[in-house]
Protein backbone atom coordinates (compact mmCIF):
# COMPACT_ATOMS: atom_id res chain seq x y z
CA UNK A 1 0.00 0.00 0.00
CA UNK A 2 1.28 2.90 -0.85
CA UNK A 3 1.81 5.92 1.25
CA UNK A 4 -0.83 7.83 -0.23
CA UNK A 5 -3.19 5.56 0.39
CA UNK A 6 -1.87 5.22 3.87
CA UNK A 7 -2.10 8.66 4.63
CA UNK A 8 -5.76 8.86 3.23
CA UNK A 9 -6.92 5.78 5.59
CA UNK A 10 -5.11 7.95 8.72
CA UNK A 11 -7.05 11.17 7.72
CA UNK A 12 -10.39 9.32 7.48
CA UNK A 13 -9.83 7.55 11.17
CA UNK A 14 -9.22 10.68 12.66
CA UNK A 15 -12.30 12.55 11.15
CA UNK A 16 -14.18 9.11 12.10
CA UNK A 17 -13.04 8.75 15.56
CA UNK A 18 -12.69 12.67 16.23
CA UNK A 19 -14.29 13.83 19.41
CA UNK A 20 -14.35 9.82 20.79
CA UNK A 21 -13.62 9.51 23.79
CA UNK A 22 -14.78 5.79 24.68
CA UNK A 23 -14.88 3.04 22.79
CA UNK A 24 -15.37 -1.01 22.39
CA UNK A 25 -12.54 -3.37 20.66
CA UNK A 26 -13.71 -6.31 18.94
CA UNK A 27 -12.97 -9.34 16.67
CA UNK A 28 -16.02 -10.16 14.07
CA UNK A 29 -13.78 -11.84 11.61
CA UNK A 30 -15.18 -15.21 12.52
CA UNK A 31 -18.81 -14.26 11.78
CA UNK A 32 -20.42 -15.45 8.85
CA UNK A 33 -22.16 -12.61 6.23
CA UNK A 34 -24.91 -12.67 7.61
CA UNK A 35 -24.04 -12.73 11.42
CA UNK A 36 -21.67 -9.79 10.41
CA UNK A 37 -25.32 -7.49 9.10
CA UNK A 38 -27.87 -8.44 11.80
CA UNK A 39 -25.27 -7.32 14.20
CA UNK A 40 -24.11 -4.07 12.20
CA UNK A 41 -27.83 -3.21 11.69
CA UNK A 42 -29.14 -4.14 14.98
CA UNK A 43 -25.86 -1.76 16.59
CA UNK A 44 -27.04 1.27 13.72
CA UNK A 45 -30.42 0.88 14.89
CA UNK A 46 -29.32 2.28 18.35
CA UNK A 47 -27.15 4.98 17.26
CA UNK A 48 -23.99 2.82 17.56
CA UNK A 49 -20.89 2.21 14.88
CA UNK A 50 -18.77 -0.34 13.71
CA UNK A 51 -15.63 0.65 12.47
CA UNK A 52 -13.04 -1.97 10.92
CA UNK A 53 -9.51 -0.58 11.32
CA UNK A 54 -5.79 -1.70 10.00
CA UNK A 55 -4.17 -2.21 13.49
CA UNK A 56 -0.89 -0.37 12.48
CA UNK A 57 -3.21 2.68 10.80
CA UNK A 58 -5.27 3.05 13.31
CA UNK A 59 -2.44 3.42 15.93
CA UNK A 60 -1.11 6.25 13.96
CA UNK A 61 -4.73 7.91 13.51
CA UNK A 62 -5.51 7.20 17.71
CA UNK A 63 -1.90 8.66 18.71
CA UNK A 64 -2.62 11.21 20.77
CA UNK A 65 -6.39 10.97 21.48
CA UNK A 66 -7.91 9.97 24.58
CA UNK A 67 -8.35 5.94 22.02
CA UNK A 68 -4.71 6.08 22.51
CA UNK A 69 -4.47 3.76 25.75
CA UNK A 70 -6.11 0.54 23.32
CA UNK A 71 -2.93 1.07 21.04
CA UNK A 72 -2.08 -2.31 23.05
CA UNK A 73 -5.30 -3.81 22.24
CA UNK A 74 -4.71 -3.29 18.74
CA UNK A 75 -3.60 -7.16 17.47
CA UNK A 76 -5.31 -9.20 14.86
CA UNK A 77 -8.15 -8.43 13.40
CA UNK A 78 -10.05 -5.29 15.25
CA UNK A 79 -12.95 -3.64 15.10
CA UNK A 80 -13.60 0.11 16.88
CA UNK A 81 -17.56 0.09 18.58
CA UNK A 82 -18.39 3.46 19.29
CA UNK A 83 -21.57 5.89 19.06
CA UNK A 84 -24.63 5.64 21.30
CA UNK A 85 -25.51 7.27 24.62
CA UNK A 86 -22.37 6.14 26.44
CA UNK A 87 -19.61 3.17 25.95
CA UNK A 88 -22.02 1.32 28.89
CA UNK A 89 -24.91 1.40 26.66
CA UNK A 90 -22.76 0.12 24.06
CA UNK A 91 -21.13 -2.54 25.84
CA UNK A 92 -24.33 -3.66 27.16
CA UNK A 93 -25.61 -3.87 23.47
CA UNK A 94 -22.21 -5.98 22.04
CA UNK A 95 -22.59 -8.04 25.09
CA UNK A 96 -26.10 -9.36 24.68
CA UNK A 97 -25.08 -10.02 20.27
CA UNK A 98 -21.92 -11.77 22.32
CA UNK A 99 -24.06 -14.12 23.34
CA UNK A 100 -26.03 -14.95 19.78
CA UNK A 101 -22.90 -14.51 17.96
CA UNK A 102 -20.12 -16.72 20.28
CA UNK A 103 -17.72 -16.34 17.78
CA UNK A 104 -17.30 -12.63 18.10
CA UNK A 105 -14.49 -11.50 20.29
CA UNK A 106 -14.41 -9.14 22.77
CA UNK A 107 -10.81 -7.98 22.83
CA UNK A 108 -11.67 -4.54 25.46
CA UNK A 109 -12.78 -0.76 26.11
CA UNK A 110 -12.10 2.57 27.05
CA UNK A 111 -13.92 4.94 29.51
CA UNK A 112 -12.69 7.66 30.81
CA UNK A 113 -9.01 7.22 30.06
CA UNK A 114 -9.55 3.53 32.09
CA UNK A 115 -9.01 0.58 29.71
CA UNK A 116 -10.90 -2.76 30.44
CA UNK A 117 -9.28 -5.59 28.76
CA UNK A 118 -10.51 -8.85 27.14
CA UNK A 119 -14.55 -10.41 27.49
CA UNK A 120 -14.45 -10.21 31.06
CA UNK A 121 -13.33 -6.12 31.12
CA UNK A 122 -15.94 -5.63 28.65
CA UNK A 123 -19.11 -7.45 30.68
CA UNK A 124 -17.48 -5.92 33.82
CA UNK A 125 -18.33 -2.35 32.21
CA UNK A 126 -21.77 -3.70 31.03
CA UNK A 127 -22.73 -3.74 34.67
CA UNK A 128 -21.67 -0.10 35.59
CA UNK A 129 -24.70 2.10 35.92
CA UNK A 130 -24.97 4.82 33.12
CA UNK A 131 -24.30 8.51 33.97
CA UNK A 132 -28.69 8.75 33.94
CA UNK A 133 -28.67 5.87 36.51
CA UNK A 134 -25.88 6.76 38.44
CA UNK A 135 -27.60 10.22 38.85
CA UNK A 136 -30.83 8.66 39.64
CA UNK A 137 -28.86 7.10 42.39
CA UNK A 138 -26.97 9.93 43.68
CA UNK A 139 -30.60 11.56 44.10
CA UNK A 140 -31.79 8.64 45.96
CA UNK A 141 -29.36 8.42 48.05
CA UNK A 142 -29.38 12.13 48.73
CA UNK A 143 -33.51 12.23 49.39
CA UNK A 144 -33.60 9.19 51.63
CA UNK A 145 -33.02 10.71 54.76
CA UNK A 146 -34.88 13.37 54.06
CA UNK A 147 -37.99 10.97 53.62
CA UNK A 148 -37.28 9.03 56.64
CA UNK A 149 -37.29 12.43 58.96
CA UNK A 150 -40.44 13.38 57.17
CA UNK A 151 -42.06 9.70 58.05
CA UNK A 152 -40.53 9.99 61.60
CA UNK A 153 -41.81 13.85 62.19
CA UNK A 154 -45.52 13.20 60.50
CA UNK A 155 -45.90 9.71 62.32
CA UNK A 156 -46.76 10.80 65.27
CA UNK A 157 -48.89 13.80 64.47
CA UNK A 158 -50.82 11.49 62.04
CA UNK A 159 -51.66 9.16 65.37
CA UNK A 160 -53.04 12.20 67.36
CA UNK A 161 -54.98 13.76 64.09
CA UNK A 162 -56.63 10.37 63.88
CA UNK A 163 -57.72 10.05 67.39
CA UNK A 164 -58.98 13.94 67.40
CA UNK A 165 -60.74 12.87 64.28
CA UNK A 166 -62.01 9.55 66.36
CA UNK A 167 -63.49 12.00 69.26
CA UNK A 168 -65.04 14.78 66.92
CA UNK A 169 -67.06 12.07 64.74
CA UNK A 170 -67.93 11.07 68.36
CA UNK A 171 -69.35 13.93 69.81
CA UNK A 172 -71.27 15.32 66.10
CA UNK A 173 -73.14 11.51 66.55
CA UNK A 174 -73.81 12.66 70.48
CA UNK A 175 -71.67 9.46 71.89
CA UNK A 176 -70.12 10.38 75.29
CA UNK A 177 -66.53 9.73 75.58
CA UNK A 178 -64.83 7.56 78.33
CA UNK A 179 -62.61 8.77 80.61
CA UNK A 180 -59.76 7.39 81.19
CA UNK A 181 -59.11 6.52 84.34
Amino acid sequence: MSKVVKDLIINEYRTRFEGVSDALLVDIRALKAEQNTELRSGLRKKGIKVTVVRNALATKALEGTSLSPLDPLLTGSTAIVYGGETVIDVAREVVEFAKKLRKMELKGAILDGEVFTGKAGVEALSKFPTRAEALGQAVQLVLSPGASLVGAITGPGGAIMSILKTIEEKLEKGETIAKAG
